[in-house]
């Protein structure tokens, strides 16, 4: 443990030092006076009441361009670029594509990869390590070195295949293990921010838990991982599947979940509104963010064919609670979608309203 608390310096090393930086924009400072007469600059007001205000101002356009992972700026509010897609499998690794620790900032802590860490059965270390992790990340981001604070870790998913390639990112075989993995690393990266489901204070980082679910093949006898029809009854999916995301919710309080490429049971795991908004938000309580894993709306119409048109996989998507893209399908597809009236402008704004409340 004491060298942990010896890399907890780094991070507050790396909070101080901005010389080669410069600060984040934000919306409502200084240098945006005009947006701060708007009810989403009063920091009074609850999370909730903000976003709907800040929703409200944007155009159709301005919405859509934020349901994706690489979010431009709106210069007309002070709301700045956001990257939603940064990595922390097991230290900050990526805060942003194209943006590594190969340059102004080298000092990120790297700790063991995820299954041997498990292995030591220790709670509480690896809660400590997230803290490592969410300490770091702020610091990185108020060095001006990220781009954004959500980081798409734990890897949850259920480990019995070793041919699976990605098997060392997990804690393992056991669900109640990798539950419990779960709920400590999150609660160390986020800050223990949220109390009886509600966000008490603000978030360290945030964490996201992947891939949701029942996933863990890459290619197998002509069977790849954007096709794959995980065919899983309901006794196994309770016992085996799902006990590591319900513990990331209910204990982590975990405010990111990724959707998996796969299908379950014949339905793609973000087009499944049984999955997203009956199990994880009404089942579950989860109040956060839902994510594509990258690329994954495409695969829908492109790999699956699930969907008929590409628009029709965009209203599956949102219909069923999914958020934001990684890729560029919905910034692509999505107006076409409410232009034909497939897709209400309001599944957007629920979309965009749990984005901004993280």
């Amino acid at each position: 443990m004491g060298l942990i608390h010896c890399l907890s310096l780094v991070s507050l090393l790396l909070l101080v030092h901005t010389t080669e930086s410069t600060q984040p924009p934000f919306s409502c400072d200084a240098s945006n006076p005009s947006t701060k007469s708007f009810p989403f600059c009063q920091t009074s007001l609850p999370i909730k009441k903000r976003v709907q205000d800040l929703v409200s101002r944007l155009t159709l356009d301005e919405k859509i361009s934020q349901l994706v992972n690489t979010a431009p700026p709106i210069p007309r509010l002070g709301i700045p670029g956001y990257q939603w897609w940064s990595e922390a499998l097991h230290g900050v690794a990526n805060v942003g594509p194209g943006i590594h620790f190969n340059g102004a900032i080298k000092a990120a802590t790297s700790f063991p990869q995820v299954i041997l860490t498990a292995a030591s059965f220790d709670t509480h270390l690896w809660y400590r390590i997230g803290q490592v992790i969410g300490a770091e990340a702020r610091a990185v981001y108020n060095a001006g070195q990220a781009e954004g604070m959500t980081f798409w870790a734990p890897n949850i998913n259920i480990f019995r295949d070793p041919r699976w390639g990605r098997g060392q990112e997990t804690p393992g075989e056991d669900p109640l293990v990798t539950g419990r993995y779960a709920a400590a690393y999150v609660r160390g990266v986020q800050g223990d921010s949220f109390e009886g489901g509600k966000l008490k204070g603000r978030l360290q980082a945030s964490a996201c838990c992947k891939h949701f679910t029942a996933y863990d093949l890459d290619d197998w006898k002509g069977v790849n991982r954007f096709v794959f029809d995980a065919r899983v009854t309901v006794q196994d999916m309770a016992d085996t599947y799902q006990p590591p995301f319900q513990s990331c919710v209910e204990e982590g309080r975990a405010s990111g979940i990724m959707c998996a490429y796969n299908r379950v049971n014949g339905v793609p795991s973000c087009a499944d509104y049984n999955l997203l908004s009956k199990t994880a938000r009404g089942r579950w309580g989860f109040n956060g963010y839902i994510t594509s894993d990258c690329d994954a709306v495409s695969i829908i119409f492109d790999n699956q064919r699930y969907a008929k048109t590409p628009e029709d996989a965009v209203v599956d998507v949102l219909k069923a609670g999914m958020d934001v893209d990684c890729g560029s399908y919905l910034q692509n597809h999505t107006k076409k979608a409410v232009e034909q009236k497939k897709l209400p402008e309001s599944e957007i704004d629920r979309a965009l309203r749990n984005l901004f409340s993280v």
